[in-house]
């Protein structure tokens, strides 16, 4: 299902196969996490804009609107008009960044709802179970993510409790896909590593994973708390033992520059609420750096956000509309800021791809990797 088509070092450019058609790698998932982008984008938005996934989450759609009424709707596809892959997270960052309290044993994890306090019982079975209803293209193992820094005993048996439960999720998978009331019987599994900035941990779990012949692989329990370079050292400890015929997913990041980074040393898929988060509040990237739109220096700058930008902001609007928009707590600018922000990242994986394939990756990632770290307000 997944093919290389060419490589540069550990960067790669394929095609991952799915029953809601191709996803061209690199990729960056647009994040929707209760099945809609924040910013009043909708999914016609974001087929202009170039976006191959959309993920949503099954903690947060579980609680609201609950993953039975997406199934009578006829899965997430229909239920909010997208024809492309979907993606959707296990629930189990939520559960550990977001229950009030929560006991974690070996069935699964009981927590409070983050919203009305209601007693919730969430292991590998029912995660599964409810990305079945919802009917995701691609379902992501129920795990325990893990704060950093983690006591190196604790992290050793976490790992070794998230493998049984990765078991478990593919059991549970195997079974659901087989049942005619099943929306999609060829629902997708990836396994998650993880491991905190242990190295021996990490490569120990991937190994016992990559056994399982999942549909990917994710690393997972990074950017939550260390620094970028313990993150790039622990995905080069990784690349040798990640499987070569199968999609590479870093969960939840980050930067254009992490971005870069990160394909450089083997790494497929993307997510992050980064780009959608920033610009609700005035914070754009561009290519030529990143930009604070609310800065008073842009008040009677009339050029586009970005003048190497096609986006639908940058083809219409000017840099002090969009603030004058902002300034006066108008949707409209959120929404153009948002649009401007996830262009920019779908393209910047397309120019990534584009890099690839023309054997000039090194020298893109050697220019952009400084230059999209650069601010351009001063």
């Amino acid at each position: 299902m997944f093919r290389i088509l060419k490589k540069e070092g550990t960067a790669r450019r394929g095609v991952l196969e799915t029953p809601h058609g191709e996803i061209q790698t690199p990729v960056f998932m647009n994040v929707g996490t209760c099945a809609a982008i924040r910013g009043g984008v909708s999914t016609a938005d974001l087929k202009e804009i170039g976006c191959q996934v959309e993920l949503s989450n099954t903690y947060h759609l579980h609680i609201r609107p609950g993953d039975d009424l997406i199934y009578r709707a006829g899965g997430i596809h229909k239920f909010f008009n997208w024809d492309r892959p979907v993606l959707t997270d296990s629930g189990g960052f939520q559960v550990f960044s977001l229950a009030k309290l929560r006991k974690i044993r070996e069935e699964g994890v009981s927590f409070q709802s983050h919203i009305d306090g209601k007693c919730i019982f969430m292991g590998p079975e029912q995660s599964i179970q409810i990305q079945s209803h919802i009917a995701s293209t691609i379902a992501m193992a129920f795990d325990e993510c893990i704060e950093n820094p983690a006591e190196y005993r604790y992290v050793k048996d976490s790992c070794d409790r998230t493998f049984r439960w990765l078991q478990r999720c593919k059991d549970e998978l195997a079974r659901l896909n087989a049942l005619p009331e099943t929306i999609n019987k060829k629902q997708m599994l990836f396994g998650i590593n993880q491991g905190s900035t242990y190295r021996d941990l990490r490569v120990d779990h991937m190994e016992r994973i990559a056994e399982l012949d999942l549909d990917g692989y994710a690393i997972g329990g990074l950017a939550v708390g260390e620094s970028t370079e313990e993150m790039y050292e622990i995905i080069e400890a990784l690349e040798p033992h990640m499987p070569d015929t199968k999609p590479r997913y870093l969960m939840g990041v980050g930067t254009p520059v992490n971005i870069l980074e990160a394909v450089y040393r083997g790494v497929d898929f993307f997510d992050c609420v980064m780009p959608s988060r920033n610009a609700r509040h005035g914070n754009l990237f561009t290519w030529k750096g990143k930009m604070t739109l609310l800065n008073e220096k842009f008040f009677d700058d009339f050029s586009p956000i970005d003048p190497d930008c096609r986006c639908p902001a940058c083809r219409n609007y000017s840099r002090a509309y969009i603030r004058h928009l902002f300034k006066a707590k108008e949707m409209l600018g959120m929404r153009l800021a948002v649009l401007h922000n996830l262009w920019f990242y779908n393209e910047l994986t397309q120019k990534i791809r584009d890099a690839l394939e023309e054997g000039n990756y090194e020298e893109f990632y050697r220019k952009y990797r400084t230059t999209l770290a650069q601010r351009i307000d001063g």
